[in-house]
């Protein structure tokens, strides 16, 4: 074989094995691109967005668009108006209504057939009411929980300093009536305290025995700790010791005839993040 031939067969050997090491880097360059595509195609479907906050949330979080109509507890009222302009900010498709009462009234009104999205409670029990008649979907969650306190008017004029204070002579008491969870918590502190305690009168919901005190109606009121601190500048608060054996639980849940289903779950899960959490606690309202 001649020297020429012999060089023209290694150049060749050559050119063969450098055109297969190019195929193979332009091959594993594929494979690589195509199982990158594929791994985030898994992890999006593993950590889907929250349709309210954008944040990863490990669970699946429809959009939310649409009305959502919302029954909530009257002491929820500054809270909830906030989160709800929060909510809609991050999903500009969606429009937040709310319906503030007590919540034995609002449960009665789900139960009755009332068109609603979500509710909110502000005791275990009067959720329950709705769980047991079948109107809520899914298991509800407790999302916050709340405090009693006196409230009295600015100065305290009566030098209320606990619930025995109260019974004093002279002295007028606003009570949340007992179907409503804060006239259920009041009945238990009270209890709690063995003071027996005739009212004046008997409101439906908490704002409604807090404005008894704003109006001069009353002496004091047994009220949650949240409405004192929202309305601070009107009235002041008294803690007693006892509160601590009536603290309320607040439930929240989408409920089964919800007309906006995707929107009623994208509220519940935006009223457990951390940004919703952290307007709560503000508040004075207390993580459960």
């Amino acid at each position: 074989m001649s020297p020429r031939t012999t060089a023209t067969r290694r150049l060749a050997v050559a050119a063969a094995a450098a055109l297969a090491l190019s195929l193979g880097v332009t091959a594993c360059g594929s494979d690589g691109g195509s199982k990158s595509s594929g791994g985030t195609s898994s992890s999006s479907a593993s950590a889907p967005t929250d349709a309210a906050t954008g944040a990863a949330t490990g669970g699946s979080v429809p959009k939310a668009t649409g009305d959502i109509t919302v029954f909530a507890a009257a002491s929820l009222k500054e809270t909830f108006t906030e989160l709800g302009k929060k909510f809609e900010a991050a999903n500009p498709g969606a429009k937040v209504k709310f319906n503030f009462g007590g919540s034995s009234s609002l449960a009665t009104s789900i139960n009755s057939g009332a068109p609603a999205d979500v509710f909110a409670a502000a005791s275990p029990a009067t959720m329950k009411t709705v769980t047991d008649a079948g109107s809520a979907s899914g298991r509800p969650a407790t999302f916050v929980k709340n405090t009693l306190t006196i409230a009295v008017p600015k100065g305290n004029p009566k030098h209320i300093t606990g619930l025995n204070d109260l019974t004093a002579s002279g002295v007028k008491v606003a009570l949340c009536a007992k179907e409503v969870p804060c006239g259920a918590a009041a009945l238990t502190a009270l209890k709690a305290a063995n003071v027996n305690l005739t009212p004046v009168t008997l409101e439906q919901d908490v704002k409604g025995a807090l404005t008894k005190v704003e109006l001069g109606e009353v002496d004091a009121s047994l009220v949650y700790r949240t409405d004192v601190k929202a309305d601070a500048g009107k009235i002041d608060g008294v803690d007693f010791p006892e509160a601590d054996k009536a603290v309320n639980d607040y439930p929240i849940a989408a409920l089964a005839k919800a007309p906006n289903k995707d929107g009623a779950a994208a509220f519940v899960a935006y009223v457990q993040s951390p940004e919703a959490k952290q307007v709560l606690t503000a508040a004075g309202f207390q993580a459960p």
